[in-house]
């Protein structure tokens, strides 16, 4: 559990809170256009998730706005490190 709990604070102790500038309309379930956003405000390099819409976004559409962004699973970003 601290094992846990100290994995958890390593990121918490990283983050910072954004306001997204642009409306983003790239994802097929719209809800989860806020996440793009988010990520295109922060600058943010990766989005690790197991949300099946955001994995499945066309690579050459999501460069068009969120250029350096790159969508990955847990599992997949853990072979990047």
């Amino acid at each position: 559990m601290r094992a846990l709990l100290s994995g958890i604070a390593s990121f918490v102790v990283n983050t910072q809170v954004v306001v997204p500038k642009k409306r983003l309309s790239i994802c097929r379930d719209a809800k989860d256009n806020i996440i793009l956003e988010c990520c295109l405000a922060s600058d943010a390099d990766w989005l690790i998730t197991g949300d099946k819409d955001l994995l499945e976004i066309d690579e050459t559409i999501l460069k068009n706005d969120c250029p350096k962004l790159k969508i990955v699973t847990p599992a997949s970003f853990l072979k990047y490190k």
